[in-house]
This record gives structure tokens, C-alpha cells and sequence, in this order.
């Protein structure tokens, strides 16, 4: 009997020592697997910060094409060129001087397609030139490493009837920007039309 108690006693001990020693790394190394790998940013949160204000506007300005409201348009494109203004590229010369020479020509060419949508009346036009402007930021984005929130570059097909544009949008769900909710023919059946192309986020 005082061998069985002896045994019991002794198997009560391994298993306290194997779940103090042995069961909480497991735990912990469950815990770090549903954790995202921790990734280094090589922005300074200014910069990061002048890029997030600069999608904020460009996402606002989106909404309002989805409703073809051409006063509010007008208004967050003013935001938009302002962000796009307030952002100082050059931090990214500092480790690659090609990288700023592109980087400054693609703002100067998105400021150029976003302008005369502050100028234009007729929604059609508005509407190109969010779509010269999205051309212009999808491939500034890549080039300058951006490193916001996932972003997904979605495309609708026949957004000018046979002609097709793109657009970038913080979710994957389809929001069309180009036939929207308020489109002259296809009122808000088209609001869905399109798929996702690409997306641009830190790997």
C-alpha cells in the first residue's frame, strides 16, 4: 500500500513539474503564433502620418464620387492637394536619391490630374480626372514603400462605358466611385461593379 501511495505521490510531483515547466512555454509560444510578426517601419512617423492624411482625403474624396456630390468633391479634392503639398519627401533621399526624383515627379503629376477637378462642373470630367489621379497614386504608393493599412486597388470595367478605371479603397468590399449610387442611367445598380486587382500593404 505505502508503494502505491509512494507512486501516486511521486506521478503527482512529474506532472506538477511538467505543467510549471513545460506547459506555459507552450501556451506562450501558442500566444506569439496569433500575434502578427512585428514589422520595421523605415519611415519616420512624420512622413508616415503626411501619407496617412493624404489616403484619408483621397478615400473621402472616393465617397463623394460614389454619391456624385460635386460640391463635397471639390472640397475633399481641395484637402487632397493640400496633404499632397504638406508631404516632405525628403527623408526618402536620404537613402536613394532615384527613389525622391520619382517620388517628386509622381506628386507633380497627381496634383496635375487633381486640380481641375476643383474647376470642373460636369461630373463625367470630375470623374476622369479621379481616375488619372488614382493612376498616378497607386504606383507612388509602391514607390515610396508605403507602410498604412492595407490598401487594394480595385478596377470597374466599364466605368466610362467601354473604357475601364481603377481606384484605391481600404477594404476589399466595391464601392464604385465611378458609376456610384446616383449614375444618370444606372442609378445604383452598377454601385457593386468591379473586382480587386492588387493590393499594396507591408509584407
Amino acid at each position: 500500500m505505502k508503494k502505491v501511495l509512494a507512486i501516486v505521490f511521486l506521478a503527482i510531483i512529474v506532472f506538477g513539474a511538467w505543467w510549471l515547466f513545460f506547459k506555459t512555454d507552450t501556451t506562450s509560444n501558442d500566444g506569439y503564433e496569433a500575434e502578427s510578426a512585428l514589422v520595421v517601419k523605415k519611415h519616420s512617423e512624420t512622413f508616415n502620418y503626411g501619407v496617412t492624411n493624404i489616403m484619408n482625403s483621397y478615400l473621402e474624396m472616393r465617397d463623394a464620387f460614389v454619391d456624385a456630390d460635386t460640391l463635397l468633391v471639390k472640397e475633399k479634392a481641395s484637402l487632397f492637394i493640400y496633404a499632397i503639398d504638406s508631404l516632405n519627401l525628403d527623408e526618402l533621399g536620404a537613402s536613394d536619391a532615384q527613389i525622391l526624383a520619382s517620388a517628386q515627379q509622381q506628386v507633380s503629376d497627381i496634383k496635375a490630374n487633381a486640380s481641375p477637378i476643383l474647376e470642373e462642373t460636369d461630373i463625367t470630367n470630375m470623374r476622369r480626372d479621379f481616375r488619372m489621379v488614382s493612376e498616378n497614386m497607386y504606383p507612388f504608393l509602391k514607390t515610396i514603400g508605403y507602410e498604412g493599412e492595407k490598401l487594394y486597388w480595385q478596377n470597374c470595367p466599364m466605368a466610362f462605358g467601354e473604357e475601364e478605371a481603377n481606384w484605391l479603397s481600404n477594404s476589399p468590399e466595391i464601392i464604385n466611385p465611378y458609376l456610384g449610387r446616383n449614375h444618370p442611367v444606372y442609378k445604383s445598380s452598377m454601385l457593386r461593379c468591379g473586382e480587386v486587382k492588387d493590393s499594396i500593404y507591408i509584407k
